[in-house]
């Protein structure tokens, strides 16, 4: 699928797979950001996007941004189809959770992001569901 991309800063490179069979793209830092111990604090990825229709793009940690001390902080970010205008730089928002500040330098590979199509609901508002009640969280479990 082709994609509309800006690059904010053209001597970086742009996202791209670092293998044959990567589902996700590696996504760098445009500038080095510093995040104090606890707080949390926002890359910029260098891109501004447009995802295809009925697609959102889905940014995530790298598998080894926790060496780092760096966890999203928010999980996941979702990256909604209408944010592409040509200010909208995807950032990357890093909860620092160890004791001491976390440098993350200019052109490190810090999160990864994929383009996930999706579908729109319409409610159907009922009074009852008609089915049997499963039970709570871990209800399946011992």
């Amino acid at each position: 699928m082709a994609i509309k991309i800006k690059r904010f800063d053209k001597e970086l490179p742009l996202p791209e797979y670092q293998t044959a069979g990567a589902a996700a793209l590696d996504l760098i830092a445009r500038e080095a950001v510093t995040i104090e111990p606890g707080k949390i604090g926002y890359v910029p990825l260098n891109i501004a996007i447009e995802a295809p229709a009925g697609h959102f793009f889905l940014l995530a940690a790298r598998s080894s941004t926790h060496k780092k001390g760096l966890m999203l902080a928010n999980g996941i970010g979702i990256v909604d189809p209408d944010y592409c205008g040509d200010g909208d730089e995807v950032k990357a928002a890093f909860l620092n959770f160890t004791n001491e500040s976390v440098s993350v330098a200019r052109g490190d590979r810090v999160a990864q992001g994929m383009f996930v199509s999706f579908s729109r609901a319409e409610w159907n508002e009922v009074d009852m569901m008609n089915n049997d009640t499963r039970g709570g969280f871990g209800s399946t479990g011992v």
